[in-house]
């Protein structure tokens, strides 16, 4: 097939009226298909059910000698906080164990800065007549939303192959109404992004004008690569920041949801000292304690990190034929010149790029025909990207017979709203 721009008018009616009728072929089949999420399979789910047989039901003990079954150790017990210490790079006594979610945290952590303000804070941040945020684009929708509920106005960053725009960041954070950004540093939501070495120096040194500023730091797909024997290497962060004495501007963030059970796993917080005697003093008074119980759960299951890389790879032979099966079905619109895409190492998702104006017609079309994909917009602020190009492809949750189907009936609408545009 030609490059749809160099095709005359009555060539591309020609197309359109054969891709018109492979479309109603593909609506009578009454596919029912869901892709909106990056949810693992069930093969995945399947490789840790030795979770729930790890305890021994004569004994429910700490390493410290505590009872799991009782009230308790706010922040966690000694095994569990070593555990989500290593992924995320930080010191065990700097971990926050929480629940099942780390947004729970994230949400959290803007929660009390918004009603208390931080400990550098001269007044609560929703005493402030303007407050804003950061939020680099494509990103995570539910951590947009999370500061467009509290009233933050939210400031558009652009990716760049090396991460956020740090030109950009530096220069916003100039002004004082700045009070944070979301950064997911490795495999990101949804290109698949690694940060380079530079970019995480230039955060680890960001001098905000807002003393209370924060940087979000999920790294929630820190092994969740697709070949873990060569995982994307990310440098440690809090370690650069701590060389500048800068640990405060840091919040980091993970969870065991896409390592065990989504919604049954454990979550963590690491910070520096001053930031978790913060966190520590409100939580206080949110909960007795967290459930140690399934702390202990995992603890036991994965003891230390080269298990959580044996784990991780069973995932990995899972999610690599997926990605490719994506991959390979892009290629096409790609010589058409109606697509582009990231080529993830890792992560969750596939960030694809159809003409501009044409994002939202695409998944309209695919939704019309029996697939659900991710909301057009959905990656940028508000629900709304300026140039309606962006489509997240999340391909981990469908059987392989079915994605391929969906990766069909995706490329079909692609090529019928860029027909579509072309025509007028």
């Amino acid at each position: 097939m030609p490059h749809y721009n160099k095709l005359d008018k009555a060539e591309l009616k020609e197309l359109f009226a054969g891709l018109n009728a492979q479309y109603k072929e593909f609506q009578a089949k009454n596919l029912k298909l869901d892709m909106s999420r990056g949810k693992p399979e069930k093969g995945q789910l399947d490789i840790s059910e030795k979770l729930m047989e790890t305890l021994n039901i004569d004994d429910f003990s700490a390493e410290n000698g505590e009872d799991c079954r009782n009230y308790g150790s706010l922040d966690g017990i000694p095994e569990a906080k070593r555990f989500m210490a290593n992924i995320m790079e930080v010191a065990p006594e700097n971990v926050f164990v929480g629940g099942n979610s780390s947004l729970n945290l994230m949400y959290n952590c803007v929660n009390f800065a918004f009603v208390h303000g931080m400990p550098e804070s001269e007044r609560p941040w929703c005493k402030e007549e303007k407050i804003k945020f950061l939020c680099p684009s494509p990103g995570y929708d539910r951590h947009f939303a999370i500061t467009e509920q509290f009233g933050f106005e939210l400031v558009t960053i652009p990716m760049t192959a090396e991460g956020p725009d740090m030109d950009a960041v530096e220069e916003a954070v100039k002004d004082p109404s700045v009070k944070g950004i979301w950064c997911v540093p490795k495999y990101s939501n949804p290109q698949g992004i690694t940060y380079s070495d530079d970019t995480v120096r230039r955060f680890a040194a960001l001098a905000p004008a807002a003393k209370d500023f924060r940087i979000f730091w999920d790294n929630a797909y820190a092994v969740h690569a697709l070949d873990v024997d060569n995982l994307d290497p990310l440098l440690n962060v809090m370690a650069e920041a701590e060389k500048l004495g800068n640990e405060d501007i840091l919040f980091i963030f993970s969870s065991t949801s896409k390592i065990t059970f989504p919604g049954s796993g454990i979550s963590a917080t690491g910070m520096s000292a001053k930031n978790l005697k913060w966190f520590f003093g409100h939580t206080f008074f949110q909960t007795v304690c967290h459930d140690k119980v399934n702390q202990l759960r995992h603890a036991h299951m994965l003891p230390d990190f080269n298990c959580v890389l044996k784990h991780m790879k069973k995932h990995a032979d899972i999610l690599r034929p997926k990605f490719d099966i994506v991959l390979n079905a892009l290629t096409p619109l790609g010589e058409e010149g109606i697509a582009e895409w990231t080529v993830p190492k890792g992560g969750y998702f596939v960030s694809v790029d159809v003409p501009v104006g044409c994002a939202k017609r695409t998944v309209q079309l695919c939704k019309e025909a029996g697939v659900v994909l991710t909301s057009a917009g959905a990656t940028y602020p508000y629900g709304k990207e300026p140039e309606d190009k962006n489509v997240r492809i999340a391909p981990t949750f469908p059987p392989i017979s079915e994605l391929k189907q969906a990766m069909e009936l995706f490329c079909l609408c692609v090529r019928l709203a860029s027909v579509e545009k072309l025509l007028g």
